[in-house]
Parts: C-alpha cells; structure tokens; sequence
C-alpha cells in the first residue's frame, strides 16, 4: 500500500489514514513517505508494541519507511484503534495535567512537544504538554 500525497495533504496523515485498512486487508507492510516526525511516531509505535518492526529505505528523494504491522496468534491487529486528534484546521492542544489518558490507560496518546514527539506517560513524567497528534490502543 502505497500514499498518495493528493489525498492527505498534511505529512503525518498518511500513518494515522492508512493504518487501518492494511490491518482489515491483512496485510505484512504498509509503506509511507519518510519524515522525521514519521520517524519519530513509528519508533513510538515500535517502542509501545504496537508494529513489528519498520525501516527506513533511501530512494534519492524523500525516502519511504516500510512498516512491518504486528498481529495476534489468531491474526488479528495489535491496533484495534487509531485515531487523529489534532488537525491542520483544529490544532489541539494540552497541558501535562490535562494530559487525556486513551481507554483508562490501555492505550497511548502520542503527543508532540518542545523535548520532541513522546507518548502522554513520557510527557507527564518530563512535565511537558504539547500537541496532542493521536490516540492509538
């Protein structure tokens, strides 16, 4: 499954649009354009268990991370959710102590701040708040 930068205008949306339907279709590997954010948001999935693993492939441009999704002994995703919460026309965001916690703590909020992207638990423990980008469990 490759994006198609037409349809999702801004660089982030292609992890949280696509994620979803590669899952439903059982798919191993869903490829997005490389970024740093990209980057950053996907070694966070990797680091809280949610992928199996992903890798930067250099093409000369831009580059492309191939994400390997995780699945269960019964094949089914690790991802049951994945939702986006902060937009290009609603930004939200949120200080450390108003931090949303995703399904009673079950899930991650991935949030962008000043130190960098981190989950809403590293951002509580550091006392930072920032852009709240999505909720995935």
């Amino acid at each position: 499954m490759l994006y198609d930068p037409e349809k999702h205008p801004h660089p982030v949306q292609p992890i949280f649009q696509h994620s979803p339907r590669p899952f439903r279709k059982r798919h191993a590997t869903v490829d997005v354009p490389a970024s740093n954010v990209k980057k950053a948001i996907t070694q966070i999935l990797l680091d809280e268990g949610y992928i199996k693993g992903f890798q930067v492939i250099e093409d000369g441009k831009q580059g492309v991370i191939r994400i390997t999704l995780k699945y269960t002994d019964n094949r089914s995703p690790v991802i049951t959710g994945l939702r986006r919460v902060s937009k290009p026309g609603l930004r939200i965001y949120s200080s450390c102590e108003d931090m949303p916690k995703v399904r009673k703590g079950l899930g991650i909020a991935i949030v962008s701040t000043s130190k960098g992207i981190m989950t809403d638990k590293k951002a509580r423990e550091l006392n930072v708040g920032g852009e709240v980008l999505a909720f995935v469990w």
